[in-house]
């Protein structure tokens, strides 16, 4: 068995997942809802293909939270590349014109080729730094922290109701006539 990079294009309501050897060659390409059981076959597809699978996706949040969820549930290495990226480099592949088939195998090509890309990160795989606090503990940390950097930029005293931030002092209010 073979490294296998993956690239989905993904959507709304579909993504489509191309699947590519070393050399490029597509060994996969499929349109799939954006559903559990149709992810997790997709999956177990595409892991059949080789040993290791690199895949790269086109959104990070959205419509693609659940293609990624079910990637990184399964410890599979996911890699964003933009929309921007996918467009500039789809300009150098010969072929179709704009079509989801095309820019997953774009995604999955430019994941095999580049090494500038990094994988996502989540929430589970970040380090714990706050060890043995709350969840309340570290929000106010974290909100002291927060305002502590921003004191440095605003005045020490605060405008009261009725002042203004100008130097010159507020008119006397006119007398109403009778």
């Amino acid at each position: 068995m073979a490294t296998i990079w993956a690239g989905i294009d993904a959507g709304k309501t579909h993504h489509h997942c191309v699947a590519i050897d070393e050399s490029g060659h597509r060994l996969l390409s499929r349109r799939v809802a954006n559903d559990e059981p149709e992810l997790l076959e997709l999956l177990t597809t595409v892991l059949a293909l080789g040993n290791e699978v690199t895949w790269g996706i086109d959104l990070a949040d959205g419509g693609a939270a659940l293609a990624i969820t079910i990637l990184v549930n399964h410890d599979q290495q996911v890699h964003y590349i933009s929309g921007r990226a996918i467009h500039r480099a789809a300009e150098s592949y010969r072929g179709e014109a704009k079509t989801d088939a095309k820019d997953a195998a774009v995604i999955a090509d430019q994941v095999r080729i580049r090494r500038d890309l990094h994988p996502l990160r989540t929430a589970a795989r970040r380090p714990r730094t706050w060890s043995g606090s709350s969840s309340r503990t570290r929000s106010a940390a974290c909100w002291r922290a927060w305002r502590s950097t921003r004191r440095g930029s605003r005045s020490k005293r605060r405008p009261s109701q009725g002042h203004t931030r100008s130097s010159s002092p507020r008119p006397a209010p006119k007398p109403a006539h009778r």
